[in-house]
C-alpha cells in the first residue's frame, strides 16, 4: 500500500437526462426507450488532455456510489472505496473516474421502478428488457455529455467485467485499455440456472402482484431476501464458508431441534438477505440477472477469435482460484482469443479462498496488479506528448 493511500472524502451523486422523445434510444430488442437518467459519480479532474479518464463497471448489485462518503456518517464508504481514491490503484490524483448507475437500475438511473412519463405510474414490466450491451450504449452517451474523447480504461468485475468487455469490442478507438476482473464471454447453464431460481423467487411472492407491488404499497421481500441469499453462495466458496463458518453454532452449545436458527452461516444469510431488501428493487432484479444471461460474445459474433477481431486495447484479466462462478478457465478463453488476434494481453490468477466476492475484497496484489497496467498506459497515452 502507497504512504498517501487516503479516502477521497465526501462525493456526489449526479444527473444526465437524454434521449428526450422523439430520440429514443434504440434498444438491442429493437425496442425505443426514452427519456433515459444515468446516475453517475466522479471522482478526480479530466485533464487538459482529456486523455486520463477512466470508467468503472459495477456488478449486479452495485451502483454509481464506487468511492468515498456522501456524508460523515456513513457507516460505509462506495463499493470499490480501496481500489478509488489518491495514492489508490485508480489514482485519483492522475485519473478522472467515472462510475454510473446501469440502465435498468434502482439507484437512480432509468428503469422498472422509474416513473414512466406517458403513465406518471411506475414502469414495472412495461420497462424494456436491457442487455449489457445496451447498458454500454448508454454509458457512451454520458461519455460524450462528459467531453471524454477517449478512455484510458475501463474497469470492472462480474457484470462490470463484461461491460468491459463489451466497450473494447463496441467501442475499440475509444478504449485504450481494459480491465475485465472475475468474469466470462458469456454465462454458463450452471450460472443461468441459479439465477433463475432467484428469479422464481420474486415471482413466488405474494406481494410481488405480477410486477405491479408498487402500485399496491407493498414489495415482495421474502422473494427477494431469498433470491439474495441463493445469488450470496454463488459469489463464494466452499473454503472461504468453511473457514468463515464451518458447523458453528449461532449463540447456542446444541441443536435446538427445530427450525430456527442453528448455525452461523444461517444465520450470515440471512442478514445478507435482510440488508439487501432494504437498497434493492425487485423487479430490477429480474432485468439485470436477465442482461447476464443473454450476454454471450461467441453468439453475437459467431466465434470468440471474432469478437476480438478489431478490438485495440491492451488488456488485463484477473482471475480468482476459488471462483467457481466466474471460473479462470472463462478468463482464459478470453486470453486465448486475444492472443490468436494478437493482442496485448496480461493475465494473472490470484489465489484467494473468497470466491467470486474476492475482487470486492481489499488484497495486495489486485492492487498492484492494477496500479501497475495502468502506469504503464498512464506513461504510454498521458505522457507521450
Amino acid at each position: 500500500m502507497k504512504k498517501n493511500d487516503r479516502s477521497i472524502g465526501l462525493v456526489k451523486t449526479q444527473y444526465f437526462t437524454f434521449a428526450e422523445p422523439p430520440n429514443e434510444m434504440v434498444l438491442q430488442s429493437g425496442e425505443k426507450l426514452g427519456p433515459i437518467t444515468l446516475s453517475y459519480e466522479t471522482y478526480g479532474r479530466l485533464n487538459n488532455d482529456r486523455n486520463n479518464a477512466v470508467l468503472i463497471a459495477h456488478a449486479l448489485s452495485g451502483d454509481a456510489h464506487a468511492a468515498g462518503r456522501h456524508k460523515k456518517t456513513d457507516r460505509k464508504p462506495g463499493w470499490w472505496d480501496f481500489m478509488i481514491g489518491p495514492g489508490k490503484p485508480f489514482d485519483t490524483d492522475k485519473y478522472f473516474v467515472i462510475c454510473s448507475n446501469v440502465i435498468g437500475g434502482c439507484k437512480g438511473s432509468t428503469g422498472p421502478s422509474s416513473i414512466n412519463p406517458e403513465t406518471q405510474k411506475p414502469y414495472n414490466l412495461s420497462f424494456p428488457v436491457v442487455t449489457i450491451g445496451d447498458m454500454v450504449k448508454a454509458q457512451k452517451e454520458l461519455m460524450d455529455h462528459l467531453g471524454i474523447e477517449s478512455l484510458l480504461s475501463v474497469a470492472g468485475g462480474s457484470m462490470g467485467g463484461m461491460q468491459v468487455l463489451e466497450w473494447a469490442i463496441k467501442y475499440p478507438d475509444f478504449v485504450k485499455s481494459a480491465l475485465p476482473v472475475a468474469t466470462t464471454s458469456h454465462y454458463s447453464a450452471q450460472a443461468i440456472a441459479f439465477d433463475e431460481v432467484g428469479r422464481q423467487a420474486i415471482f413466488a411472492d405474494d406481494n410481488w402482484e405480477n410486477g405491479n407491488y408498487l402500485d399496491r404499497g407493498v414489495t415482495p421481500d421474502k422473494g427477494l431476501s431469498v433470491a439474495r441469499m441463493l445469488a450470496h453462495i454463488t459469489y463464494l466458496s466452499e473454503e472461504g464458508m468453511h473457514l468463515k463458518f464451518g458447523r458453528k453454532l449461532r449463540q447456542k452449545e446444541r441443536y435446538g431441534y427445530d427450525f430456527s436458527l442453528d448455525f452461523e452461516v444461517e444465520s450470515y444469510l440471512r442478514y445478507q438477505g435482510q440488508s439487501f431488501i432494504k437498497r434493492f428493487d425487485a423487479n430490477t432484479y429480474l432485468y439485470i440477472t436477465k442482461a447476464i444471461d443473454y450476454f454471450d460474445l461467441v453468439l453475437e459474433h459467431g466465434s470468440l477469435q471474432k469478437a476480438f477481431e478489431n478490438a485495440s486495447a491492451k488488456f488485463l484479466l484477473i482471475s480468482f482460484t476459488s471462483d467457481w462462478l466466474f471460473p479462470t478457465s472463462a478468463s482464459k478463453a478470453i486470453v486465448r482469443a486475444l492472443k490468436i488476434n494478437k493482442k496485448t494481453v496480461s493475465f494473472c490468477e490470484i489465489p484467494s479462498a473468497y470466491g467470486h466476492d474476492a475482487f470486492l475484497i481489499e488484497g495486495a496484489e489486485i492492487k498492484r496488479l492494477v496500479d501497475g497496467f495502468l502506469e504503464n498506459i498512464h506513461k504510454h497515452e498521458c505522457r507521450k506528448k
